[in-house]
């Protein structure tokens, strides 16, 4: 049973990436790439979350946070970009 349950938000997972990869690639203005970028960080910390529970590695949990951390930075300082303002 919890096979199937993990099967499930592996494929789940990989529809939204594939939905996200979609956002921003056709995002018609840069916030639209740059939404799209932070959805796929968030989509593969999931990944990487999954990862950890199938293959029972806690180190994986200690990636994904450094990698959320990182990710959440980036798109602080490409919206610091977008928005133009420099103080």
């Amino acid at each position: 049973m919890a096979e199937t349950i993990l099967m499930a938000a592996a494929a789940l997972i990989a529809l939204a990436f594939l939905l996200a990869i979609g956002r921003f690639f056709r995002g018609p203005h840069a916030v639209d790439r740059v939404v799209g970028f932070d959805v796929l960080t968030i989509i593969s910390i999931a990944g990487i979350v999954l990862a950890a529970v199938i293959a029972g590695r806690g180190i994986y949990l200690d990636v994904a946070l450094v990698y959320a951390l990182l990710s959440f930075l980036g798109v602080i300082v490409a919206a610091r970009y977008l928005e133009g303002g420099e103080e």
